[in-house]
């Protein structure tokens, strides 16, 4: 079944759009809450709870891609759970690391006041990808979207993890002389 069917499914209140759901998005929503996770138990806690979401969000939205769509809130919902449990535990393990990594470049922003820069922000991030080579982009959104392991990366692309980690970095600072140039403070 294609994206618009199970969209269609949602709009209907139909139950076979989680259904059809899980089937087409099951597996990639959770690569990537178990990226963040580690855990199989809270993985499958948040991407069932990735379906209730979109239940409640469509209607009224009408997701253009739904792997997006369902991506992007089964990060969220992991991360949350993440920074739950970080909090009680003060450590935050590999995927810490993988956000750490990206602080050098990008500003924190906790401030709803913040919303339209955050908005600029990302506008200059997908012109910045979209300047880079398919292999280096692959790399940067693998690593700081999904947030999969560099020895991951490495395999997947038949590369050795040190080029994977050089490719990052110089990508990293690169960013940082985009954002610093369009004027974001760090």
């Amino acid at each position: 079944m294609d994206d618009r069917q199970i969209v269609a499914l949602y709009w209907e209140r139909s139950e076979k759009a989680i259904s059809e759901t899980s089937k087409k998005y099951g597996k990639y929503c959770s690569y990537i809450a178990y990226n963040i996770l580690h855990n199989h138990e809270d993985c499958e806690e948040c991407v069932n709870d990735t379906y209730m979401r979109a239940w409640d969000a469509i209607p009224p939205k009408h997701p253009n891609r739904l792997s997006a769509f369902l991506g992007k809130i089964t990060r969220n919902l992991s991360l949350n759970r993440l920074e739950k449990y970080t909090a009680q535990k003060r450590g935050g393990g590999r995927t810490a690391l993988a956000l750490e990594e990206l602080e050098e470049c990008i500003p924190a922003s906790n401030y709803v006041e913040q919303a339209v820069d955050d908005i600029a922000l990302a506008e200059i991030i997908n012109s910045f990808l979209a300047t880079l080579t398919p292999e280096t982009r692959k790399f940067f959104v693998r690593r700081y979207w999904y947030l999969s392991p560099v020895r991951e990366i490495a395999s997947d692309y038949a590369v050795n993890e040190s080029t994977v980690k050089v490719t990052l970095m110089r990508t990293r600072n690169k960013l940082k002389k985009v954002l610093e140039k369009e004027g974001i403070s760090l």
